[in-house]
């Protein structure tokens, strides 16, 4: 997906190295890009640049990467995706429980990076992007709408959400947890077997009798792969 002009990103991070990694990627990929080296300063360049997505080191003095995530999924309408050297579970909850929007863990590849600022962008700004087309999905946020080979589907408002959630973010492996924290809702007391549900019903509509659009990734979860 090509960069929308517009498009804002943060990178805080007290690693000067991957600051300067980032920039100048980021900038080559069309994107107004900030950094920050630490977490006051960030919070500080938040009213100022209003970026759309902030990536943000965990591991950082003074104020960590938690509270900056705290703060700034206090009133402002950004995806945060989290940045650790430890791929450490209670790390990965805790980031995602403060509201965080993805988690990567060092090293990780610019490209994986670059995929996962887009998926959130089209998740969370659609408007943006108007109709986003993926391969043969077409999905149309503001009528509620998807396509399928140019089908429209016929949906629920929960699978409408859940479909688009897995579409948006193709190719990325989506465990049940996050798939309920982030269509159902961190305060669902449900039972994450209604994830299976959703998806064998999703696969109905979407004729997907062998699997191949949403695939089960054994243990780990599900993905959406797409030509």
């Amino acid at each position: 997906m090509q960069a929308i002009k517009g498009i804002k990103i943060l990178i805080v991070d007290d690693e000067p190295n991957i600051l300067q990694f980032l920039e100048l990627g980021l900038q080559n990929e069309g994107f107004a890009v900030e950094s920050a080296g630490d977490g006051i300063a960030a919070i500080n360049q938040l009213k100022r640049f209003q970026p759309h997505v902030v990536i943000l080191d965990v591991m950082m003095p003074g104020m960590d990467g938690f509270e900056v995530c705290r703060m700034l999924k206090r009133n402002e309408n950004v995806a945060v995706i989290m940045l650790t050297a430890r791929d450490e579970v209670d790390d990965r909850v805790k980031g995602l429980n403060l509201g965080a929007d993805d988690y990567m863990v060092k090293p990780f590849s610019f490209e994986e990076l670059l995929a996962r600022i887009n998926a959130r962008l089209r998740n969370q700004f659609p408007n943006l992007f108007g109709e986003v087309v993926i391969g043969p999905i077409k999905i149309d946020d503001r009528r509620k709408e998807i396509k399928y080979n140019n089908h429209v589907l016929e949906l629920s408002p929960t699978e409408y959400e859940l479909l688009k959630f897995l579409v948006l973010n193709h190719g990325l492996v989506l465990s049940k947890t996050m798939i309920l924290d982030k269509v159902w809702g961190y305060d669902f007391g449900g039972e994450q077997n209604i994830v299976e549900v959703y998806i064998r019903s999703l696969r109905d509509k979407l004729n997907d009798k062998e699997h191949q659009l949403i695939r089960t990734i054994r243990g780990s979860g599900y993905r959406v792969d797409l030509s």
